[in-house]
């Protein structure tokens, strides 16, 4: 197989998604993204995924969440961003 510099690599499909999935990328961008889909397996599995993954969140509100479980969402995400030693 021919590699062409400007294809787009796995990894920076997987940081592109959620733009492409907004339809935030410019138009040379989405077109490397999915001229990239066209060849590789994986990433139209994971582009799927995540379609699925972010239809599935948008139908959960707070009101569809038990106590327990909007209670466990907030510890995991409250440290989210400090650094794990410092993590509850």
């Amino acid at each position: 197989m021919i590699v062409n510099p400007d294809d787009l690599s796995c990894q920076e499909l997987v940081e592109l998604v959620t733009e492409y999935l907004e339809g935030t990328l410019s138009p040379s961008e989405r077109t490397r993204f999915e001229m990239h889909l066209c060849y590789c397996d994986w990433c139209r599995v994971y582009l799927r995924q995540m379609r699925d993954t972010a239809g599935l969140a948008r139908r959960l509100s707070e009101e569809s969440l038990p106590p327990e479980g909007k209670e466990a969402l907030m510890r995991a995400f409250r440290g989210w961003k400090r650094p794990v030693g410092e993590r509850p």
